[in-house]
């Protein structure tokens, strides 16, 4: 069994750094979120994330908050392919829509299972520079290969 992990590409450079910071907000709005249960907090990040995937991430709050952060610090730009960081964005999209709707029908544990793992994964980004969206695609990849050839 193959084990290589694939990552989307699309030959657009982005600023790693930048992603990284916007992984650290994403993970202290889900920590507060996690804190004080206001959908108002989750509510913001679908829509950041929306705008992130959908390539409107010059207006994302998150990205303008992140690039005012990078000028003021000084902190240089170190280039990555955006495909990966841009595939873990919609992956963020689906955890926070489903902690909105879960919330919605007031499902707690489900919200804050769901949110931990929103949370863990924000941290990975930003500690660690680890995309787990890189992951995922590989797994969603094999398996659509998989359910092709059978």
């Amino acid at each position: 069994m193959e084990n290589d992990i694939q990552c989307p590409v699309d030959f657009v450079l982005i600023n790693e750094n930048k992603a990284r910071l916007t992984g650290l907000f994403v993970l202290v709005l889900t920590i507060i979120f996690l804190a004080t249960g206001s959908w108002i907090i989750i509510a913001f990040l679908t829509v950041d994330f929306f705008l992130r995937v959908n390539n409107w991430g010059k207006y994302s709050l998150l990205g303008v908050l992140s690039d005012a952060i990078i000028k003021q610090l000084n902190i240089k730009n170190k280039p990555t392919d955006r495909a990966p960081k841009r595939f873990a964005a919609g992956v963020g999209l689906l955890f926070a829509t489903g902690i909105l709707i879960l919330s919605f029908f007031q499902l707690t544990t489900v919200v804050i299972i769901v949110a931990v793992v929103l949370a863990f994964f924000a941290f990975l980004e930003s500690f660690v520079g680890f995309c787990a969206g890189c992951y995922v695609y590989s797994a969603f990849m094999k398996t659509s290969n998989y359910l092709k050839n059978k």
